[in-house]
């Protein structure tokens, strides 16, 4: 049978999209060593070539200390001078970098945050009006004992998996899900956790018919409407209605190097200069890093990452944010349904409002 007009244009639409979407992300990837890396070899962006080059030469010695010369001292040397690269470097990364930074692909994602923090977890599909998306992934499981309802984007860390997550981009089907399971958990009392890593919401012409806006705009009235407490992480990229839409909490904390903004940097090139290739200067002027967050009362902390970036050591920086979650939840302890309804209300009309 040949295939339908229908699905023929949405696997073209869908090839289009996946062809524009911007590749700002250049890898250059050295001899494996860092065990800590999810596929056991390390990968380095652009602005890290001078700690590329120092590990790269830490490789060269150590394979000739393997055919017996008595090196050891050289290396730890020039292991210390590597170590002491990084943590000067990101230490003063710039917001296009940090934007780098958010999207690498070997930081922890939603499914690795659900394997080291949530026990039980239980998924659940459907939106009960249309069908499954998988790009935005929710259940119910145990955070250190407790029931808990989580939510968030899974972006997918082979091209099977981005594939089949859709890059952690969102249909309106994904939005009404988690618009489904706050009514669950408000329903049995249960606290809400979020955690977003998206470059956005779906921008294609099916996720638009089927009311992308409108989904977006449900689910954040659904996290608004909530009489029990919800906390959001942002742990890559926060990027749009798509992560506001599951973002919008009592408590909001972002990762050191994550972003938060209501468009990309390559799409705001596009509009103000009609020229993606300015998205290193548009980045740097939109105010889109955890510090700029902090500063406007966005969010309310910031989760410091292992140097070098959560990618270097995601054991860590789950455990970090395992701990941030509990005392966020902890905070919220004792508040009854309306006063943290209030509280969260409050939060968000005071944004902008209080800059000195």
């Amino acid at each position: 049978m040949a295939p339908s007009h229908e699905h023929t244009g949405q696997a073209l639409e869908e090839a289009t999209l996946l062809y524009l979407k911007p590749t700002s992300l250049r890898l250059v990837v050295l001899s494996p060593y860092i065990e800590t890396m999810p596929d056991q070899m390390r990968s380095y962006l652009d602005f890290e070539k001078p700690v590329a080059e120092l590990d790269s030469k830490v490789d060269e010695l150590r394979t000739l200390a393997a055919s017996g010369t008595d090196i050891a001292e050289e290396i730890g040397r020039i292991e210390d001078k590597a170590a002491q690269a990084l943590a000067d470097l990101y230490l003063n990364l710039t917001p296009w970098q940090k934007t780098l930074v958010a999207r690498h692909p070997q930081r922890p994602h939603f499914n690795d945050f659900i394997k080291g923090l949530i026990t039980e977890f239980t998924p659940l599909a459907g939106d009960r009006k249309f069908g499954e998306d998988e790009a935005l992934v929710a259940g119910f499981g145990r955070f250190r004992g407790e029931a808990i309802c989580v939510m968030g984007q899974e972006k997918g860390d082979s091209t099977e998996s981005r594939i089949k997550h859709n890059f952690g981009m969102a249909r309106p089907e994904g939005y009404r899900k988690c618009v489904r399971l706050m009514e669950m958990a408000e329903r049995f009392g249960l606290p809400v956790l979020s955690l977003a890593d998206s470059a956005g919401a779906y921008p294609g012409i099916g996720a638009e018919e089927r009311g992308q806006a409108e989904a977006i705009a449900r689910s954040t009235d659904a996290c608004m409407a909530l009489t029990v407490p919800n906390v959001a992480i942002i742990t890559g990229e926060g990027m749009s209605g798509g992560a506001i839409a599951i973002t919008t909490a009592n408590k909001v904390l972002m990762l050191e190097h994550a972003i938060y903004s209501v468009i990309s940097p390559e799409a705001a090139s596009s509009i103000l200069w009609r020229d993606g290739s300015k998205a290193q200067e548009a980045a740097n002027n939109m105010k889109i890093t955890a510090q700029d967050m902090l500063r406007f009362g966005v969010i309310d902390s910031i989760l410091k990452e292992p140097v070098g970036g959560a990618h270097r050591d995601p054991a860590a920086m789950i455990a970090t944010t395992g701990d941030a979650i509990a005392k966020a939840f902890d905070e919220l302890r004792g508040m009854d349904g309306e006063a943290i309804r209030k509280q969260r209300r409050q939060k968000f009309l005071d944004i902008g409002r209080k800059l000195g």
